[in-house]
Formats: structure tokens, C-alpha cells, sequence
């Protein structure tokens, strides 16, 4: 992408928005002009920092949740001077709601700083679509109007709706009063399905929770450390999966003969995460999301000390039940029968429940999304899925590529709709890299 653009559109005002406005208003250009529009009452939250729940804390530290990839304190010192941690407290995971008011309060000083430049606009709406038009692109709004720039940025984070029938997103409005002593099943047993357990204990339910994933796996708890040294020479890219496996499990063994915790060694990994996915052939990128990425998951995304002894305690009195396996049918009569097939016997199992959660995570298809934006553009064939259609394909400068092959610079994408490109692309210190950096490209 080469030129300036002047006037720009974030289609999402959810973290990625925000982070994304707070690093292209760090210029100095005066005729910048950054629209940026959500459909919620409050920017800054989107699904992940919605919750009102204290027991829901960050599964990142405080000291990597700064919304600025240039200055990794921020937010730690955000927290310090409005008295919600002390220095000796650290590590913190503070809750996502603390998190929120963060987002919130920074969008709230540069809107302040912005009021008399004009360079900030926020609009509180839906958009339905992009059309890209002779000098830029063109958003519609569901109130019948539209905005105009030279560009937009998708940044409209995770699919709100459930990726599977007859199950409902925890704390969408179907998710109605629901009798405490009745047993629920939740689909996924990662970090969402945590959210969810913490959140029906919050309410009081006392019923059994069965949680059902592929493999049956929690994740794993942090640990503080110090993650290992590595350099790209030290990786071996663009080798098949088993071999890189193979390596990295040898990796990991000879780290702990010498003492140190495997997560450092997996956080020493973290910087190259992106360029390793990138430089997989085709076949390593999909063996990976269909037979090891349940097993990276549970060792790279991981869990407050503090939630894990919650949860732990929970699996060993039997209130959350693992079931390693898969969903093979669902009846609903006046509750749910729901049939599971064992992943190690190949039996099946029959579960009586009143509700179905759905907390498995990534959305298989991303044509099939509920953002009208997307589905508009791929509808309209200016996008197209990527290869294994977990995400938008983008290049890997962030620009949506269409149908026909064609890369767009007037319709970009940030966070998680470009996991495809990027994969390791959900959490704020990888999401905030990504907007800096995208930021100095689009600003020249």
C-alpha cells in the first residue's frame, strides 16, 4: 500500500477499534479524520470485556494489556495510580470490567484532545456494509444514513452467535433465568467455558455443569516467570508439523532437565508465533487447527492462579464434569437429550439437560457469520474467506482480499478476523502490534 489516507473508518468500536484509533491519533497529521462506529451502547467493551462479573479477570497479566505496543506499562500504571493494585501485587489479573473502564477512559481523553481538531468522530450504530466507490469507501448504517473515507478497517472481533444449534451464547439475551438445581452442558472446555462456570456460580446455579470439548482438556494455569531467549534463527520454519512438533517437544525437555517451567519456554515462542503459522505449507496449517491446536491451546492460553483453583476444585467434586468427545445428536423436548460419543471408547453417552452453552470457540466458517458487514462483503464477493475459512483472507499487510483474488487497499481487517493470516491474533498485546504497525502503513 503506498499514499496517505486521511480520513478513515474502524467498523467495530470494541478493543481492536479503540487500540487501533488510539494509535493512528498519535499523529500528528492534522487533517486525519478517524470515524470510528459501533453498534453497542459503549465502545471499548465488545463480547470480551462486556461482563460486570468480577470473578471474570484478564487471562493476560496487567503488564501486557497496555492498548499501546510502544508503551507496555500503560495500563499497569493506570491501574497503580487509580489505587486498583499495589507494585508488590504484581502479577495482576485484574477483571475485564476494570479493563473496560481503561478502554473507556482512554477513548474518553482522546475524544477530549480531539473535540476542537475534529479528528475523532464516534457513531453509535450498526453498519450493515462496505462499498468501496471511486475516491474510497462507502459504510451504510442501519439507521439509513452512511459515512464516507478513503478507507475502512474491520475490526468487529468475534461472532456474537452460536456456532451450533440449539445452543445460546452465555449472557446473550436468550440466556433467560434458568432453574438452579437443573444440569447445563457447555461446548468447549477452554477459557470460555471457564467464563461460563464462573458466571452460572455467580447466579447461584447449583445444578451439574457437563462440559464437552473434543479432547476434554482445561486449560493450564500461569505461572510467573521468565520467558526463554530465542532468536529466528533458532526456528525451524516452513517444515511440515510433525517435524516442528517434534522439535519443540525437545525444546521444552531439555528446558526443564535445566530447571525451567514450560511455559517459559512457550512464552519464549510467543514473538515468532506469527511467522511460524506463516511460513506452515497449507497441510501443516490445517493438521494443526484439526489435531494439535487443542493441545496448544491449554498450554498457551491459560488461566489466572486464582481461576484455576476455582475450576480445579470444581472438576474434582464433580460440580463440572469433562467429557472428552463429541456431539452426535440433540433432541429437545422439555429439556435437552443430547448424545455424546466417547472420544476413547467410541460409546455413546446420553446427557439430560436444561440449557446448551455454546463456548467452542473459533467459527468454523466465516461466511457464515452473523456481522452483516461480513456477510455483506462476502456475499458480495469483496472478501472471501481464508483457506480454512476461520477468518477473512487478508494479506499480510491486513488488506481483505476478494473473490477473484483482487487485494483491496480501500478494506482492511484487524484482531481476530485475520486468524487466518495471523492466527495468533486474539489477545491485546498481539492485537496492539498489529494496529501500530498497520497504523504507520496507512498514515505513510
Amino acid at each position: 500500500m503506498t499514499g496517505r489516507a486521511n480520513s478513515i473508518i474502524i467498523v467495530g468500536g470494541g478493543a481492536s477499534g479503540v487500540v487501533l484509533a488510539a494509535h493512528l491519533l498519535k499523529s500528528t497529521n492534522p487533517d486525519l479524520r478517524v470515524t470510528l462506529i459501533e453498534k453497542r451502547p459503549h465502545f471499548g467493551q465488545g463480547i470480551a470485556y462486556s461482563t460486570l462479573l468480577s470473578a471474570h479477570v484478564l487471562n493476560v497479566s496487567a503488564a501486557g494489556m497496555s492498548a499501546y505496543a510502544d508503551d507496555p506499562g500503560n495500563f499497569w500504571r493506570w491501574l497503580l495510580e487509580r489505587g486498583f493494585a499495589t507494585p508488590e501485587q504484581a502479577p495482576v489479573y485484574a477483571p475485564r470490567s476494570i479493563y473496560a473502564r481503561y478502554l473507556g477512559e482512554l477513548l474518553d481523553d482522546l475524544e477530549a484532545r480531539e473535540k476542537q481538531t475534529g479528528r475523532l468522530r464516534l457513531v453509535r450504530e450498526e453498519s450493515l456494509s462496505i462499498t468501496p466507490t471511486a475516491s474510497g469507501v462507502e459504510v451504510a448504517l442501519a439507521n439509513g444514513t452512511s459515512v464516507v473515507a478513503h478507507l475502512a478497517v474491520l475490526a468487529t472481533g468475534h461472532d456474537e452467535e452460536p456456532a451450533q444449534g440449539h445452543a445460546i451464547r452465555m449472557g446473550s439475551e436468550a440466556d433467560t433465568a434458568l432453574d438452579p438445581d437443573r444440569s447445563v452442558m457447555v461446548l468447549g472446555t477452554g477459557l470460555s467455558m471457564v467464563d461460563a462456570f464462573l458466571a452460572l456460580e455467580q447466579r447461584g446455579h447449583r445444578g451439574d455443569i457437563i462440559a464437552v470439548s473434543r479432547r476434554g482438556l482445561l486449560p493450564s494455569p500461569h505461572r510467573k516467570g521468565n520467558p526463554i531467549k530465542l532468536d529466528v534463527a533458532d526456528i525451524p520454519l516452513g517444515t511440515q508439523l510433525s517435524y516442528f512438533v517434534g522439535w519443540f517437544r525437545d525444546l521444552i525437555k531439555e528446558n526443564q532437565k535445566a530447571g525451567i517451567d514450560w511455559r517459559d519456554v512457550v512464552d519464549g515462542l510467543r514473538p515468532f508465533n506469527q511467522k511460524i503459522w506463516q511460513n506452515w505449507p497449507a497441510s501443516a496449517k490445517r493438521r494443526f487447527v484439526e489435531h494439535t491446536k487443542a493441545w496448544w491451546d491449554i498450554h498457551r492460553h491459560r488461566m489466572a492462579p486464582e481461576v484455576y483453583a476455582r475450576v480445579t476444585e470444581a472438576v474434582q467434586s464433580g460440580r463440572i464434569r469433562l467429557v472428552a468427545g463429541r456431539v452426535v445428536d440433540i433432541a429437545k423436548g422439555g429439556e435437552f437429550t443430547v448424545q455424546v460419543q466417547s472420544r476413547h471408547t467410541q460409546r455413546l453417552e446420553t446427557f439430560e439437560v436444561a440449557r446448551i452453552y455454546d463456548c467452542s470457540g473459533i467459527v468454523r466458517d466465516i461466511s457464515t457469520s452473523s456481522n452483516s458487514v461480513v456477510r455483506s462483503l462476502v456475499d458480495r464477493g469483496l472478501a472471501r474467506p481464508d483457506p480454512l475459512r476461520i477468518g477473512l483472507d487478508v494479506s499480510a499487510n491486513c488488506e481483505t482480499i476478494a473473490s477473484d483474488g483482487a487485494v483491496s487497499a480501500k478494506i482492511l481487517a484487524v484482531g481476530p478476523l485475520t486468524r487466518g493470516t495471523f492466527f495468533e491474533i486474539d489477545a491485546i498485546p498481539d492485537i496492539r502490534v498489529q494496529c501500530a504497525r498497520l497504523s504507520k502503513q496507512l498514515l505513510g
